[in-house]
């Protein structure tokens, strides 16, 4: 059974970063990083895909966020600089063995137990 635990979140004043981090039970080619507000879908927002050396942002953190992963240690980190308040919500690591082309959360077989980041103003 694949495992995947987060760490990293906490609160930080907007402007900050924070380092996420996922480990996995083994190796998953595609991993990405979702995110949940309160009220709203899970979006997702970074997503690399290690046979191909692929990695794709969503809009809203591009520039911003960067994703990248250690493979001999199956950990994939997020850091995130100059959060705002709207990047407030609880962030989960998803994988799946094969390339997932897409952001749709129903394509990742596995999840983290999520952790939270709070930005406050």
């Amino acid at each position: 059974q694949v495992q995947l635990v987060e760490s990293g979140g906490g609160p930080v004043q907007a402007g900050g970063s924070l380092k996420l981090s996922c480990v996995a039970s083994g190796y998953l080619a595609s991993m990405a990083w979702f995110r949940q507000a309160p009220g709203k879908e899970r979006e997702g927002i970074a997503k690399h895909v290690a046979s191909l050396n692929y990695i794709v942002y969503a809009d809203s953190v591009k520039g911003r966020f960067n994703i990248s992963k250690d493979n001999a240690e199956n950990t994939l980190y997020l850091q995130m600089s100059s959060l705002q308040p709207e990047d407030t919500g609880t962030y989960y690591c998803a994988a799946h063995y094969g390339y997932v082309p897409s952001f749709v959360a129903s394509d990742f077989d596995y999840w983290g137990q999520g952790t939270q980041v709070t930005v406050s103003s």
